[in-house]
Formats: structure tokens, sequence, C-alpha cells
């Protein structure tokens, strides 16, 4: 009986689901707000420090920590230091960091599989839509 009881519930919740994400209206503002909160550019100072400065993981991920400690001891995102700051910590950092530490690029730099690119979200909401049009029409 266990079995019936899950599939009824994950009926039910897939209706609730399906009539919420109907009625969403996101609030782009707030999600921009919240995609940048959290030092969500971090990886990408760290990918800027091995690629650029072709410094090893390990230290990029030491320099990154210290930055994103100072960071957030004055209550700031990394977009909004200063490069004076970045470079008492590693002196070879150019305002070049800059170019990657926006949400926004820091979204577009995600090409691989799966990554948030959004020319990548496109392309799977397009399979997605032709796979969903393809079981309405055969169920």
């Amino acid at each position: 009986m266990p079995a019936f009881t899950a599939l009824d519930t994950l009926s039910l919740m897939l209706v609730a689901m399906s009539g919420m994400v109907m009625d969403m209206e996101p609030n782009v503002a707030a999600m921009r707000k919240a995609a940048g909160a959290g030092y969500s550019t971090a990886t990408d100072l760290a990918d800027w420090l091995v690629r650029t400065l072709d410094m090893p993981f390990r230290d990029a991920h030491n320099v990154t920590g210290q930055i994103v400690a100072i960071a957030e001891g004055q209550g700031i995102i990394l977009s909004r230091m200063k490069l004076e700051d970045m470079q008492k910590v590693e002196p070879r950092i150019t305002d070049e960091i800059f170019s990657v530490l926006s949400v926004q690029n820091s979204v577009k730099s995600r090409i691989s599989f799966g990554g948030t690119a959004p020319s990548n979200v496109r392309k799977q909401a397009r399979n997605w839509i032709k796979r969903l049009e393809k079981e309405a029409t055969s169920g």
C-alpha cells in the first residue's frame, strides 16, 4: 500500500506545483540581488587567478578566501571591492578582474553542458518544450 500512497501524493504535488508555477510572477530585481549575494562570483575570481596569473588552484583558492574575507568584513560584494584592497592580498591582480566579478558575466561564462549561459538555457528550454509537446500529443 505505501507505493499507492506515494503515487497519490506525487500526483497531488504535481497538480499543486503546476498551478503554482502557472501563477508565479518572478521578481527580477529580487532575483538579481539574491544571485549576487553570498559571494557567488568567488569561483570566477579563483578561475581568473588560475587562468590569467597562472596561479596553482590551491593558491588561487587561498587568495580568493582572503579577498572574500575582506569583502565580507567591509559588507560589500566582490565586484564593489577596491582594486587596491585585492592587490594587498595579490599584487598582480589588475582591473581586468572586474570583468569576471559581475553575476551577469559569471552566468554567461558557464558554457559547458548544463551550464547557465543564456544560450544553453534557451537550448534546453527548446528541447523540453518539444519533448513535452510530443508527450502531450502521443498520450
